[in-house]
């Protein structure tokens, strides 16, 4: 898995009921890319986060 700052992750819920989470990759730590990256909340909390295989990280889009 790779990213850059700007791109989404979304973890998707693992039982009946889980909302899915969405946030910002705010910065990468992982050589080239790689995990764990710091990421931000729509409600400000932030996380220092190794993705799982319920994590999809979506590109930044360029408008």
């Amino acid at each position: 898995m790779k990213a850059t700052v700007g791109d989404r992750v979304h973890i998707k819920g693992r039982i009946v009921g889980m909302r899915e989470h969405i946030g910002e990759i705010i910065e990468v730590r992982g050589a080239e890319g790689a995990p764990p990256y710091v990421v931000r909340f729509a409600d400000g909390h932030e996380t220092l986060l190794f993705p799982g295989p319920d994590c999809l990280v979506v590109p930044a889009t360029t408008d």
